[in-house]
């Protein structure tokens, strides 16, 4: 081959006699960069604060081992090198806009990052007076100030703009080498019953639980725009997958001071996650949403199992087959350097924006306290201690989903503590990171869209996770 793939016959039906004369070579080139995809963003390595521990303290993946590294020895130039990013992608983007130039219009790369329409101009725009105000500490304290501005630029940019390079480089051994495939046909008669969702999607849901929602996102915006999920299926995902991490369940639970009940935490909090995957996307809007694909992909129906192969057989023609297509090493790099540029300039701008305006409403007034109050009757009839005060928590977390810990630590009932800390988590969309990353891919949700789903992963999530502490407590 090269066993030519590409010639044979696309009937399913010879991959029977396919799967059985799968060369030694043919599965190295399958298996080897498959499993180090899995190892970089999905193994669970006992390492915390910069240096290995027992598992019963925690673990983390080699990808944030990574991006703590880079940011350890950067994390000076790191806001600069970010604002600076920023300000080339506002360049660019006036430049292509009003001068019109040949060379990136006729680029489809280049076209396709800075030949926005007028709203995304609008947000890079925004996005990058947000980073120059906060930066130079320039006239506006409501911006620049360590809550706002400053939480943004200097805690989250950072690390999204380590994580984008991080990813770029390496979410194609997870894309390019059959691992989606092998996982879309072994699990296609589970997430497709359940969750109305072709099997791959599990490896997302596995890089968000066990790495970083951004990277479920970042995985699924890649798999949106090759043809491999449908609008729907990657809008459902994005929004009911795309989780906060387990490491990030330990620093909200650290927060409001309950870290012995962390493996409660994550079990309330996957629970609820369970519950609303299987409801959300039969209710608007996600059940309004389109259920067609970006383009045409003659590679992405791996769910018809042929008579005479199994799940796992069959899985794995299937990616042998894409790992047969898979890029030289020079292209590797370069797809990785474009899916760098794609990040940088296409999400950091926008979370930037979205990001500081979300503070400055959360932050600067009564907003979300007034938002709140309507949840009062329910925590009340939930049995819930300190209603009021918890009452202010629940939709600032759609601004961060930090906050509502921040604010909520100081009340005094652990019992009303662990629910915000769980809440918090399970309301999974928040715009100072992946609300905002959403808006910034091709995943087709809207701000509005994003707020809807926010309010019913709340409504429905609070009396799971109010039943489980009173449970636990």
């Amino acid at each position: 081959m090269d066993i030519k793939l590409n010639t044979l016959n696309q009937d399913t039906s010879r991959a029977a006699n396919y799967s059985n004369s799968i060369s030694i070579r043919q599965f190295l080139k399958f298996f080897i960069p498959s499993m180090l995809g899995l190892m970089i963003f999905m193994l669970p390595i006992p390492y915390v604060d910069g240096k290995f521990v027992s598992y019963s303290e925690g673990f983390t993946i080699p990808i944030s081992v990574l991006k703590d590294y880079i940011q350890g020895y950067m994390s000076d130039l790191l806001p600069s090198l970010v604002v600076i990013s920023i300000m080339i992608t506002l360049a660019g983007t006036l430049y292509t806009k009003f001068m019109k130039p040949a060379f990136i219009l006729d680029n489809s790369f280049l076209n396709n990052l800075l030949n926005v329409t007028m709203p995304w101009l609008v947000l890079r725009t925004l996005g990058a007076f947000f980073a120059l105000v906060t930066y130079f500490k320039y006239s506006y304290e409501a911006i620049y100030s360590d809550s706002i501005g400053g939480l943004v630029l200097y805690e989250l940019m950072p690390i999204l703009f380590i994580v984008f390079f991080l990813a770029g480089l390496l979410l194609p051994l997870l894309l390019d080498f059959g691992l989606l495939e092998f996982f879309g046909v072994l699990l296609s008669k589970v997430m497709r019953p359940l969750f109305g969702l072709p099997g791959r999607s599990s490896v997302d849901c596995l890089a968000s639980w066990l790495g970083d929602g951004t990277i479920g996102v970042l995985l699924t915006d890649k798999q949106l725009q090759g043809g491999f999920y449908t609008k729907k299926e990657a809008a459902v995902i994005a929004t009911s997958f795309s989780a906060v991490s387990i490491t990030f369940c330990l620093v909200v639970i650290s927060q409001v001071k309950l870290e012995s009940y962390f493996i409660n935490m994550v079990g309330v909090v996957a629970l609820c996650g369970i519950v609303c995957a299987l409801i959300l996307p039969r209710l608007f809007p996600l059940s309004k949403i389109e259920n067609t694909y970006t383009i045409e992909n003659n590679d992405r129906d791996h769910e018809t199992i042929p008579p005479g192969e199994t799940l796992f057989s069959y899985g794995l023609y299937k990616a042998i087959q894409k790992s047969e297509k898979s890029p030289s090493f020079l292209n590797f790099l370069n797809d990785g350097l474009k899916n760098i540029l794609d990040m940088w300039i296409g999400i950091l701008p926008v979370v930037m924006a979205i990001g500081t305006m979300g503070l400055i409403v959360a932050e600067k007034t009564p907003v979300f306290d007034y938002l709140g109050m309507p949840f009062i009757p329910l925590l009340e009839l939930l049995n819930i201690p300190y209603a009021q005060e918890m009452s202010k928590t629940i939709m600032v977390g759609f601004a961060d989903m930090f906050l509502p810990a921040i604010i909520g630590s100081s009340i005094e009932s652990e019992l009303t503590r662990f629910i915000i800390a769980c809440l918090s988590v399970s309301q999974l969309i928040y715009m100072s990171e992946v609300g905002g990353l959403i808006l910034g891919t091709k995943i087709p949700v809207s701000f509005f869209q994003l707020l809807i789903i926010f309010l019913l992963r709340t409504v429905i999530s609070l009396p799971i996770i109010a039943l489980c502490a009173h449970l636990i407590f």
